[in-house]
């Protein structure tokens, strides 16, 4: 019998927690009934301050005199270039506040149907607030 390492344990037991998570959240939908979010875990900035949050503010003010579409898809861009409209974003983590309606949106223009990066626009529909999360959902800027 092999031993395994203490890392592979808390790797393994932290995948199972995960995967519980998951687990519990499906049912509690499939129920009909109200599921508890697992705890979150990125941090929640109540400025913008990280080095993208220009390129976040300009696509920001872009995709307001677009009136946040809500349909998922590649929208034209100023230049030629293309930008992305993710839909509905789903807040699954619970790292921004609970029963409100959001959107997410690419913040990078590119070629249409390239491949997306990791910059994101989250508005807040209940609020009309803005978030810019510079590595996918991992941290929050409020604009």
């Amino acid at each position: 019998m092999s031993e395994i390492s203490v890392t592979q344990q808390k790797s393994t037991v932290s995948h199972l927690v995960r995967m519980l998570v998951v687990l519990t959240t499906m049912v509690g939908i499939a129920a009909g009934g109200i599921s508890v979010a697992p705890a979150a875990e990125a941090n929640v900035y109540d400025s913008c301050t990280h080095s993208g949050c220009a390129e976040a503010y300009s696509s920001n003010s872009t995709w307001s005199s677009k009136g946040y579409p809500r349909t998922r898809g590649w929208y034209s861009w100023p230049n030629g270039q293309c930008n992305f409209a993710g839909g509905t974003f789903h807040n699954y983590e619970g790292e921004l506040p609970a029963g409100h309606s959001y959107l997410e949106f690419d913040v990078t223009p590119r070629a249409c149907g390239a491949a997306r990066q990791s910059y994101r626009l989250v508005l807040d529909r209940t609020t009309g607030v803005v978030y810019f999360s510079p590595n996918h959902y991992g941290d929050f800027y409020r604009m």
